[in-house]
């Protein structure tokens, strides 16, 4: 049968599905050598992922591969040098020099953003790149795939139900080769076909099509992209594939799949197919043919012997850009004034924040769980932003926090700056995934080639009545996690002044708003300026003593200044620190204080166990343990949930009395 597309489209076409094919055979050889340490392979997803790129804007339009798309970033730009550096993990490798795992692609000159390895986060971020494109009205678009197995996770159903709602430039493609990993199709996707059940979303075009035919690849490539570019909403490319090698390096697919199976999978092999109509054709003869086997491989192995001759990564650059090395506002020589302004509450100090700020960076998009007006937050934190800036700088979401933080990353990498609110540190936990292997590791995993530089506002803490699910604090476990900063003021001036550093800095930062503070007078102050940015890791002391130092933070601090206000009277002089920031927290402040007191006391309202306070105890232990007079002391929540009922909250929560209480006893030790 003779192709639509042109013989000089077939011929490139077919160049590039034998150098993918030829380069995932000469991986498994070394990998064998010892050379590399793991591979996935493409070989019956090529056809596909060589028609979607031929139909995309490489360098303009946005990529999101998965594991198994060798073929599309080589057809998309990326060099056999840049994909056996990468997967032999040099450090010229184009991804991630080193840090990740072979056959996870990425390159910042082909906006081919660097892949993690979980399955199915891919698909919020892309949605939140084409989120991007739709607000800067620009003619790009976002491609995004996966194999069949990915689509079970309800991130996948999240993109795509925002995407087809807002009508976002992004085409998500399945590379359906009926197994995800062992587990076949039938007891992975309800009728065996991923399109068909997202046939009924609005603006959602869906084609299925034999996805190792390229010609009829090609067509639905050309199709979506139109459909797409055009303005019409996202679309769905069900590529009917096959795998011909196991799932990966560390699988053997004889233990699950039946010869017979195999046989009838490698008669559909793309590569061949696409072979025989060459030759059917006339375009090319089995001479020609053979000179360009030839000719590839040979080239293949030249590079990688280059390849495996460049440098291992530098050890000494193992903690590169866990962070921004640029630190926007710096706490050396900072001075802290006086704030003249009326006195604000902590709600309404966020709020003015944020104006402010939106005002100043029109980069700044917010949104969030009712955050638009009349609402303007459960809170009333974001009143008035919608008004003022518009639905599209300030916007609802839907109830769906991997969705507001996994679109935030997408947002921020096309370059914007996502303020998202989640409205309950309680319920943040469907976006812990996002936070802990995107958010926080997208710098690293690219060494700052890309990065996600975001607030995520979030209401904390008790002391409100709210029950088991209105009352968490989450600092300590987001504090585990390296690659994020995390902010927990005690006042109103310190939360305006975090939170408009937290809006300019370039690390991503969770923002913790204890809902227990919004309008409490004892945490109000005068308001600061407009031009107030507070840097993080600068802990403030809040009352001078000299007998003991009480480290804290948050709702905490007035417990602990009353609790030093009352010893004062029987001659107890106890120094309070307020951390400001959790991470980076002010090592030196707090160290300084111990050495010059000997005897400290850490207070928090989090639960005592592997609290964050724990860690603050481990470092003076360390570095300080031969000033110390007695044993360091931690005032916590008990380790239970927060009950409702007001006598079981007021046990389970740190009060005045437990600060007092350990003072007592530390005085006397």
């Amino acid at each position: 049968m003779k192709s639509k597309l042109s013989n000089e489209k077939l011929v490139s076409a077919y160049r590039t599905m034998l150098l993918s094919r030829l380069i995932d055979e000469k991986e498994m050889i070394l990998l064998k050598q010892g050379k590399i340490l793991f591979h996935i392979s493409g070989p019956g997803h090529e056809a596909c992922q060589v028609a979607i790129a031929m139909a995309m804007k490489p360098r303009v339009d946005w990529a999101y591969p998965y594991y198994r798309d060798l073929a599309f970033s080589l057809q998309f730009g990326v060099t056999v040098e840049e994909i056996l550096t990468e997967n032999m993990n040099r450090a010229a490798g184009p991804s991630s020099k080193g840090r990740q795992m072979p056959s996870h692609y990425g390159n910042k000159n082909l906006r081919i953003v660097a892949q993690s390895s979980p399955t199915g986060t891919q698909f919020l971020q892309a949605a939140g790149t084409a989120m991007g494109i739709q607000i800067a009205q620009s003619d790009e678009i976002v491609y995004v795939s996966s194999g069949e197995g990915a689509t079970s996770e309800g991130e996948f159903t999240e993109a795509v139900a925002w995407s087809s709602r807002a009508k976002f430039p992004v085409i998500f493609m399945v590379q359906n080769n009926k197994y995800a990993i062992s587990v076949p199709l039938k007891d992975q996707v309800a009728g065996g076909s991923v399109s068909h059940l997202y046939s009924t979303y609005p603006n959602l075009k869906c084609i299925k099509y034999d996805g190792t035919n390229l010609e009829e690849s090609y067509n639905a490539s050309v199709e979506a992209v139109e459909w797409v570019r055009s303005g019409n909403g996202p679309a769905m490319l069900e590529a009917d594939v096959v795998r011909l090698f196991p799932h990966s390096s560390s699988d053997d697919q004889k233990k699950y799949r039946i010869e017979s199976e195999l046989v009838e999978d490698k008669k559909r092999d793309p590569v061949t197919k696409l072979k025989n109509i060459l030759i059917e054709n006339k375009i090319l003869t089995e001479i020609q043919l053979d000179e360009l086997y030839k000719e590839i491989k040979t080239n293949i192995d030249k590079v990688a012997d280059v390849a495996e001759s460049m440098p291992q990564p530098d050890p000494s650059t193992v903690m590169r850009n866990i962070y921004s090395p640029n630190i926007i506002i710096p706490k050396e020589n900072f001075l802290e004034p006086e704030h003249s302004g009326k006195s604000v509450v902590l709600v309404d100090a966020i709020n003015h924040s944020l104006h402010e700020e939106m005002k100043r960076n029109k980069k700044i998009i917010v949104y969030g769980e009712d955050i638009a007006d009349g609402k303007g937050g459960v809170f009333t934190a974001t009143k008035g932003l919608s008004t003022t800036f518009g639905t599209k700088r300030v916007f609802n979401s839907p109830i769906a926090e991997a969705s507001i933080v996994g679109t935030a990353v997408g947002l921020a990498i096309k370059g914007f700056k996502p303020v998202v609110e989640i409205q309950f540190g309680d319920y943040i936990w469907p976006a812990f995934m996002q936070f802990k292997d995107e958010v926080a590791c997208l710098r690293y995993r690219s060494d700052g080639d890309f990065s996600c530089a975001m607030v995520v506002r979030v209401a904390v803490g008790g002391y409100i009545r709210g029950g088991l699910y209105h009352s968490q604090c989450i600092e300590s476990i987001f504090a585990h996690i390296p690659g994020i900063w995390i902010a927990f003021p005690s006042n109103a001036a310190d939360a305006k002044g975090l939170l408009k550093t937290a809006m300019r800095e370039e690390n991503p930062i969770l923002f913790c708003e204890h809902k227990g503070l919004y309008r409490q007078q004892f945490a109000a102050s005068p308001e600061p300026d407009e031009n107030y940015c507070l840097p993080f890791g600068l802990a403030k002391i809040k009352k001078v003593g000299t007998d003991i130092t009480i480290v804290t933070y948050g709702f905490l601090v007035q417990r602990s200044l009353e609790a030093a206000r009352k010893m004062e009277e029987i001659g107890i002089s106890c120094e309070v620190i307020d951390l400001r920031t959790i991470i980076p927290w002010d090592k030196e402040t707090v160290l300084n204080s111990v050495k010059k007191t000997g005897k400290v006391i850490v207070a928090h309202e989090d639960s005592r166990t592997a609290g964050f306070g724990a860690e603050i105890v481990s470092t003076i232990a360390e570095e300080c343990f031969q000033y110390l007079d007695a044993p360091i002391t931690r005032v916590a929540a008990i380790d239970s949930p927060v009950p409702f009922a007001p006598v079981l909250e007021d046990v389970t929560l740190p009060q005045e009395r437990n600060i007092t209480e350990a003072i007592q006893k530390l005085i006397q030790y």
